[in-house]
């Protein structure tokens, strides 16, 4: 993510795009502290995607409605360096991105790439 992004739509795409039946809101807080840890910014994410229909919440549960899935073969870019992992703070040499309109997410590990879409 870039400083140009804005978290709150690159945190509602996000959460429009995973792939699981519900979570706990501590899960979905999981993944928007990829990319926000501001908890004025989580709260706009979490009201935003509610509004515009992405995500249903029945108290400390979150059920993704989009069903839009990232496509690991256009959607998922990966690169080799240096880079630490967005989730877990990981190093990782490889780094697996998601490109969503707002904005590129990343990098993730291999396990937390799966973890934060939904996929495992």
């Amino acid at each position: 993510m870039t400083r140009d992004d804005d978290p709150v739509e690159l945190g509602v795409q996000l959460l429009a795009r995973l792939e699981h039946e519900e979570l706990s809101l501590a899960d979905i807080i999981d993944r928007i502290e990829t990319i926000t840890t501001h908890p004025e910014t989580t709260r706009a994410i979490l009201e935003e995607a509610e509004k515009r229909g992405h995500i249903t919440r029945d108290g400390d549960t979150v059920k993704p409605t989009a069903g839009r899935f990232l496509s690991f073969e256009s959607e998922v870019v990966s690169r080799e360096g240096d880079f630490d992992c967005q989730r877990c703070g990981a190093s990782i040499s490889t780094g697996y991105f998601m490109k969503l309109q707002a904005g590129e997410h990343g990098p993730f590990g291999s396990s937390c790439i799966r973890k934060v879409t939904g996929r495992e």
